[in-house]
Parts: C-alpha cells; sequence; structure tokens
C-alpha cells in the first residue's frame, strides 16, 4: 500500500526549553500540524505572530483521507502562498452525476459563472496538501515546528496557558498567551478540558478504497443509487492524481470493519465495479461512519477549537477540512488584532458566534445528506426512490436529491461585526458573505480581485468613470495611516492611472457587488463583507470599521 506517494520524515528537534531550560512565553501554540493547524500557523505568521506548532507524529498523514478542496478554502490558500501548487497537482473539476442504478439521472455544474482565478473543487490527497503546507510553514522564521511533540495536559491560568509535552527527550512545560487546538476528531486537547461533542452518529458505515490504476472516466464526481453493482447500497467514485482513484462503498451498520477492510472483502467489491480485466492495486483502505456533531462553544478561555476538534459532519459533501480552513481564516486576524491591542478580547468570542454559526449550517446539509442516502424507513426510502424516479425527467425534482450537498462558504448573517444595510443592493454580497472574485487589471497588468484582498481590511470605492472625489481619497489614506491595517482601492471602469486603481473593464465586479458610482464596500481580513453603502460616508465607513473589530 501507499506506492503512489513517498512519506517525509520530519526531523525532531530539542525545544528552546529543553535545550536551555528556559520557560519563554510564547504568543501562539497551534496543537496539530493537519490542514487546519498549519494554515492557522501560516496566516498568523505572515500577520507577524510568531506560533509554535507541535505534533505528535513526524510525517504527513497516513492515506489520502480528506481528497476534496472547495474553492474557498483554495482560496484561502492561495492567499497563504500554496494553493497554486495545490491546484497544479490536483485533479480540477466542476460538474457532478447523479445515478440511479446504472442510469443517469443528472448532472450538476459547481460553478457555472466564468472569470473565477481559483476552480470550484480539486481532488488532491491529504497527505499532498500537508507536505504542501510544511513546506510553505518552513519558510516563515516565525514558526517553530516541534515534531513528535505530544500533549499529556493543558492547565490554563488568567494570562496563560501551559501545556505539558512529551517528546524523545521526555517532557516540558510549554507556556503561552494562546492556544488553538487543531488535533482532530478525537482531540485530546478537548478532553483534557473535559468538553464533549454534541450531536448525533449516524447508524451506517462507508468503505473507502483508494485504488491505483489507469481507467477512461472523466474528472468528474459520480455518486449512484442502487448500482447494480452493489444493488441496494449506494457509491461514490473520485480521480485524483497519481492515477489514484477514490471510491466509496455503503457498507450497513451491520457490517465489520475490521472484516471489510480486509483484501479478500474489498477486492470482490472492486472488480465488480470495475469489472474481472480492470489491473489495480489498493493504496488505501479505511472503514467510517457518519457523525454530526460539535462543541456549543469553540472557545474555553484561552484555548480556541478549529477544524475537526470543534465540529465533525459526515464526508459527503467535503465539509470537512472545507470548514475548517475557514475556523483558522476567521480567527487569525482578529487574534493578531487582539495580540497588538487594536481590539478587545471580546472579538475573540465573535470568532465562536460566527463558526458557531458555519457548523450547525454545515451539520444541517449533512445531516440531510445522511438521511437521503441511508433512509431511516421504508417511507423515507420510497420518498428518496419516488424523488430519483422524478429527478430523470422533471428538474423541480432534482433539488430535492441529496447525495452529499458540496462545501460553500458560510454567510455570517448575524455576526455582531456585520454593519446592516441601509441601502437597497442587489445580489449576495450582503454584510457577512464572503467576497466574490472577479478579473481586474491591476497596475497595467491583468489579475484578480481575490489578490487585492490581501489579508488587511480593503475598502473598494467604485470610482466608475470619473476620478476619486479629492476629499474621499484623502479621507481613505487618513483611515489607511490608521493602527488598523487597512489599504483601498478604486474599481475604475477603464484605466485612468489614478493610485490604488482596479480596473472592472469586464464589468464583473459592478455586476457581482452591483456597484453603482461612488458604491463603497468595506471587506474584512478574511474576505467577508462587512458592510457597504451607496455614497462614501467617512463617519459611517469609520462606525463600520470600528464594529468590525469589536469595538
Amino acid at each position: 500500500m501507499h506506492a503512489a506517494y513517498s512519506y517525509p520524515k520530519f526531523p525532531y528537534q530539542p525545544s528552546v526549553e529543553q535545550r536551555t531550560g528556559a520557560r519563554p512565553r510564547h504568543p501562539v501554540v497551534v496543537v496539530g500540524a493537519g490542514p487546519v493547524g498549519l494554515t492557522a500557523a501560516i496566516d498568523l505568521a505572515q500577520k507577524g505572530v510568531p506560533v509554535v506548532v507541535i505534533d505528535a507524529e513526524d510525517s504527513v498523514s497516513v492515506g489520502s483521507r480528506a481528497v476534496c478542496y472547495a474553492k474557498r478554502a483554495l482560496e484561502v490558500w492561495d492567499r497563504l502562498g500554496a494553493g497554486q501548487r495545490m491546484i497544479d497537482k490536483g485533479v480540477v473539476w466542476k460538474i457532478g452525476k447523479v445515478f440511479n442504478g446504472d442510469g443517469l439521472v443528472y448532472q450538476f455544474d459547481l460553478l457555472p459563472e466564468p472569470d473565477h482565478k481559483i476552480p470550484a473543487f480539486i481532488n488532491l490527497q491529504q497527505y499532498y496538501l500537508e507536505d504542501y503546507l510544511v513546506a510553505e510553514a518552513q519558510k516563515q522564521d516565525l514558526i517553530d515546528l516541534r515534531w513528535l511533540s505530544r500533549v499529556l495536559s493543558v492547565k490554563q491560568e488568567a494570562d496563560h496557558a501551559v501545556l505539558q509535552v512529551e517528546t524523545p527527550d521526555g517532557v516540558y512545560a510549554l507556556e503561552a498567551d494562546w492556544v488553538i487546538a487543531c488535533d482532530g476528531a478525537k482531540s485530546s486537547v478537548r478532553k483534557m478540558l473535559g468538553l464533549e461533542f454534541q450531536g448525533e452518529v449516524f447508524k451506517d458505515r462507508f468503505l473507502i478504497a483508494d485504488v491505483i490504476m489507469k481507467a477512461d472516466f472523466p474528472a468528474e464526481r459520480w455518486f449512484w443509487f442502487d448500482p447494480p453493482f452493489h444493488r441496494k447500497q449506494s457509491a461514490l467514485l473520485h480521480m485524483q492524481p497519481d492515477n489514484v482513484w477514490r471510491i466509496d462503498f455503503q457498507l450497513g451498520w451491520d457490517a465489520d470493519p475490521e472484516e471489510e477492510k480486509k483484501p479478500e472483502r474489498v477486492i470482490p467489491r472492486l472488480k465488480a465495479m470495475l469489472g474481472d480485466d480492470t489491473p489495480f492495486e489498493l493504496e488505501w483502505v479505511s472503514v467510517y461512519t457518519f457523525q454530526c456533531r460539535r462543541l456549543d462553544n469553540f472557545r474555553a478561555g484561552r484555548v480556541f477549537f478549529a477544524g475537526d476538534s470543534a465540529h465533525q459532519v459526515s464526508p459527503f459533501g467535503a465539509r470537512g477540512a472545507n470548514s475548517g480552513v475557514p475556523d483558522a481564516d476567521n480567527l487569525a486576524w482578529k487574534l493578531k488584532l487582539v495580540i497588538d491591542g487594536l481590539a478587545p478580547d471580546s472579538l475573540l468570542d465573535s470568532y465562536s458566534d460566527e463558526r458557531v454559526a458555519a457548523a450547525k449550517e454545515n451539520i444541517l446539509n449533512s445531516t440531510r445528506s445522511t438521511d437521503f442516502i441511508t433512509p431511516k424507513s421504508a417511507m423515507s426510502r420510497m420518498f428518496r426512490d419516488a424523488v430519483l424516479e422524478l429527478a430523470e425527467e422533471f428538474p423541480f425534482a432534482r433539488s430535492l436529491v441529496n447525495s452529499g450537498r458540496l462545501s460553500t462558504p458560510t454567510t455570517y448573517l448575524d455576526s455582531p461585526l456585520n454593519t446592516p444595510d441601509r441601502e437597497v443592493f442587489g445580489g449576495k454580497m450582503v454584510p457577512g458573505a464572503p467576497a466574490t472574485d472577479a478579473p481586474v487589471e491591476r497596475d497595467g497588468q491583468a489579475g484578480w480581485l481575490m489578490d487585492a484582498l490581501d489579508g488587511r481590511f480593503v475598502v473598494l470605492y467604485a470610482a466608475g468613470t470619473e476620478p476619486v472625489p479629492t476629499a474621499v481619497a484623502a479621507a481613505l489614506d487618513d483611515l489607511a495611516r490608521g493602527p488598523l491595517p487597512l489599504v483601498w482601492r478604486a474599481v475604475a471602469d477603464r484605466r485612468s492611472g489614478q493610485p490604488n486603481e482596479l480596473v472592472d473593464s469586464a464589468g464583473r465586479i459592478r455586476e457581482r457587488y452591483d456597484l453603482t458610482p461612488g458604491s463603497v464596500y468595506l471587506i474584512r481580513p478574511d474576505q467577508h463583507v462587512a458592510a457597504r453603502w451607496r455614497a462614501f460616508d467617512a463617519a459611517a465607513l469609520s462606525a463600520a470599521l470600528n464594529r468590525a473589530v469589536g469595538r
């Protein structure tokens, strides 16, 4: 197994605490060097915050594990410098097909509109993704990666936390102002603090088989209900790099997980699907159970929970890592402002407010997917089967088919950081919404709006065909010289050479943000809309900025 990838070994090195006997206070300690922990660490380091990352292992995750990464997570990684490498290696896709038996029910397009830098989805084995994030972390002078370091206990004091960490050289105490627990679904930090998940474990089991083979399936997501090769159950197929294919088989609750992982059980299932004449090699096999659970609060004093340590969902819909990465994205900028004394501690409570709301949304969608894929009663199965039959002919029924509604970013509609609209706007860019991309021309070069939303607060002023009024430019310059990290950009219909200009030559920003001349948007560092107006108002903008940082 694992023939397609050579696993790296990251070197263990004694910590400064062990080498010197000193006990420095670190601003942030991240527990867990998976996708979410590394994302948080890189983001904080790029914002100037020193971070210690500890992980109990000395390599990346074994097996492909998470493989589907959505546009929003890729946009975060692109801002941090790793996204393009992932896209270049990954399998880019946006088409999904749903089958019932051996017939196609319908297909869907996850990004039908043009002019976006980042694709709807890529498929990439988690070990590659972690490898790339480790490489990016190693470039950061402010990140101290500590491998083979296991947390034994966490104790919170009034102004810091103390972790006891076990290493090959013994146990030492690690002090931190703040701790971000990204140590997975079985989080030891969560258990040490006596926190419990609330939610549901679904009584069904699924087999994951990563198969190395040369096949002519397209780069699409294929999902079967009651396929001819696996009757009365469901199956899923995804292409990955290196001729690796992810195949999932529904097993039923009575299946024995250990027996089902044995090659003599897996291989006949694969041959029934692929045919006896298709050569293949097993790379990785696992059996999992659906779980939809979360913490009530993602903050516990000086400890924050992100990713699977905070919430779990079923794999169908690709909502695991794709909801964990926005956790890190949401927390990093808030923590930076609080550390720098530019925002009150209460801003950190909004992390839990916003990301608990996102977790509720993901769990709701994940639960509905699970109920549709694995009906719990004869009536539910009759409904499911009727919907599938209708969906082949009638478009209205297709919205009822749920083979795992795929991950979409959450709009923080009820966030305390939003400034409510006072004028009418069309489109989806409401306060709390994640910004959407558009092509721009910047300094004479073709580019993208998302690249201009670079991890600071950004004010977009719709200049249209006219220069930015002198008084507006002066007020925005004053705001940009303030203590908060902020820049402003003029969105122009054509190139004029004015400073801070984004030329909306294709009109996509105007279309997607419903811009009229003089319109103003305030975008947060995590690229969510904080406020918008039809005309520039310096006092309103300043008030919205204060509200967005919890003041």
